[in-house]
């Protein structure tokens, strides 16, 4: 089979690939597409194959905190994999591009085989889990560059790309932090000459000196997805 594009689709068997490809359906989504809504029906599952989609969770007052993020290496939906209906959490847009998206109802008779698909999205739930950790630490510990640096580098994985739409806002607002605080780590890694920041496109321009400039939650949570998802 050609690829999809996305890893967890790729890693299905032929036979299995091409059952669940025929319920598949492409979409583009923009930025700030809403997925889900907190609280909300689910109803369709996404395999990113060149967007990413931000999870992210609400606190009184309004303030918004992403706790995970999820390309091509994903999928969104997972509640309905778990054998849930909602989840207290939003999934929106936050790089616009392509997915590939099946009914949650067709994606529950497909888990209902308990094939293959089952066995990869339970290494993807350990994977995600492992991310949504490490993120909660590194929010909590590590300094505003070097949490915009692991983002960015996220980013570009996923992407697969070195350019990509990214306002300060939004990167603030998936950071957890000020609008200043962003804006003073992305001058920092532009005059480093690690990336080019212009009108809300990110370039780029030095990924082993992002990678240096990152903290240790960038590696962690990329070796665990490379070692359960192969």
């Amino acid at each position: 089979m050609e690829p999809t594009g996305n890893r967890l689709l790729d890693l299905l068997p032929r036979a299995d690939g091409e059952r669940l490809r025929s319920r598949l359906e492409a979409v583009s989504l923009s930025i700030k597409h809403v997925v889900y809504e907190p609280d909300g029906p689910i109803s369709h599952v996404y395999f990113p194959t060149g967007a990413v989609i931000s999870l992210v969770t609400y606190l009184e007052g309004g303030m918004a905190v992403e706790v995970a993020t999820v390309g091509r290496e994903g999928m969104v939906g997972l509640p309905v994999f778990l054998g849930t209906e909602s989840v207290p959490i939003q999934a929106f847009g936050q790089v616009p591009g392509d997915a590939l998206r099946i009914t949650a109802e067709a994606f529950r008779a497909e888990i209902k085989r308990n094939g293959p698909l089952v066995r990869v999205l339970n290494r993807y739930t350990q994977a995600l889990f492992i991310q949504v950790a490490q993120v909660a630490a590194c929010n909590r510990v590590h300094l505003v560059e070097q949490r915009c640096a692991r983002w960015l580098l996220q980013t570009h994985d996923r992407v697969g790309a070195d350019q990509f739409l990214l306002t300060q806002e939004f990167l603030a607002q998936m950071l957890g932090v000020r609008r200043a605080g962003v804006s003073g780590a992305a001058r920092r890694l532009q005059k480093e000459g690690l990336i080019r920041y212009v009108r809300g496109r990110i370039t780029v321009l030095d990924r082993k000196g992002l990678e240096s400039a990152a903290c240790e939650c960038y590696r962690v949570v990329k070796r665990e997805y490379d070692r359960l998802l192969r």
